[in-house]
């Protein structure tokens, strides 16, 4: 295993279920993630596959039914000193002091996010005045900066949420999430809903932020095609479980889970060859009720019978490239799955 520095967030075995009259729905099942300082881990898969409620709950923001059964999660910032936090341990008090001071989040839709009847100023005063000391007039300039780090105008501090355009609204979360220097930001699919332009625009500003401040990203999209270009490691999650976890390059070129195949067979080249894209058949599965072992099996094209006694625990793919290559498929890999032929990224925000 190549050696990086110790993580700022560690994720430990966490699992989150949500109760319900028709049965527990395991959401996250035994997950394990960290995030190294300045690094940026991409975290992708469909819709459902638990990618929120892992980072939702590695920060305590999940409300009931949700309910965290098992699993830590360890927190290391620079301004600790080399003490840790257990944020599943933290009383509400010092989870406050925590959050967007540590860890900050870009939540995925800003309309619903910020406060419509507050003007973006407030909104930010809010956050600054929570958690620094300093006078009003400082406050102040420093919201005013924190617009001039996103690139937007100074006089928009006036204007409520529904002023803005849907690429200013998430540029001012973006400002928020980084108002008082965190070393965590969380971004969950920020771009969602914006146009091709805007997300291009916004995705190569953040790259530019996190190379300026150094915070750590952990960026969440079910387009796994932003991350080959964004993030420094990929985490494919299915069905509340990992999958598959690697560098950027080793997913882009070697992908060793059937389903991250599947995914990066979904969109289509922008150079090489023309090719025949390749959808995933059939939806992911009933929580509720999942296959014993590869819960991917109906959807495989590989799945075996020897399938169904997986254990789905992570193994170091064999002869990768990336020495830290893990996958939850023992029987396939980036060098015996036949694809339809490299995937290239869309956006292309970080050549």
């Amino acid at each position: 295993m190549s050696e990086r520095a110790e993580p700022v967030l560690e994720i430990v075995d966490l699992s989150v279920e949500y109760r319900s009259q028709t049965g527990d729905v395991r959401a996250v099942d035994h997950v394990s993630l960290s995030l190294s300082p300045g690094e940026v881990v991409g975290l992708a898969g469909e819709s459902g596959s638990g990618k929120s409620t892992l980072a939702y709950g590695a920060c305590r923001l999940l409300r009931p039914p949700a309910v965290i059964t098992g699993g830590r999660v360890t927190y290391r910032g620079r301004r600790l000193e080399g003490r840790s936090v257990d944020v599943l341990d933290r009383s509400p008090d010092e989870l406050r002091e925590l959050r967007w001071r540590e860890i900050a989040i870009v939540f995925q839709s800003a309309m619903n996010a910020l406060n419509p009847v507050l003007r973006v100023r407030d909104q930010l005063l809010d956050v600054v005045e929570a958690h620094l000391t300093m006078s009003k007039n400082d406050a102040r300039e420093r919201v005013a900066s924190l617009l001039d780090l996103v690139a937007i105008p100074r006089d928009r501090l006036r204007s409520y949420p529904h002023e803005l355009s849907g690429g200013m609204r998430q540029r001012v979360m973006i400002a928020m999430a980084l108002a008082v220097d965190p070393e965590v930001v969380i971004m969950d699919e920020p771009t969602t809903a914006l146009d091709v332009v805007v997300q291009r625009e916004i995705l190569a500003q953040v790259v530019e932020l996190k190379q300026s401040l150094g915070f750590a990203v952990l960026f969440i999209t079910h387009d796994l095609s932003l991350l080959i270009e964004l993030a420094d490691r990929i985490a494919v999650m299915y069905a509340g479980r990992l999958v598959e976890v690697a560098s950027s390059p080793a997913v882009h070129h070697g992908p060793a889970h059937p389903y991250t195949q599947g995914l990066l067979n979904s969109f289509p080249s922008l150079r090489g060859p023309r090719r025949e894209l390749a959808g995933i058949p059939g939806s992911p599965p009933d929580l509720r009720s999942l296959p014993p072992g590869c819960p991917f099996v109906p959807r495989c094209a590989h799945s075996r019978d020897e399938c169904a006694e997986v254990d789905m625990a992570l193994r170091a793919v064999p002869e990768a490239a990336d020495p830290d290559h893990v996958s939850a498929c023992p029987f396939v890999s980036g060098r015996s799955a036949e694809r339809g032929g490299p995937a290239h990224g869309v956006s292309e925000v970080a050549s």
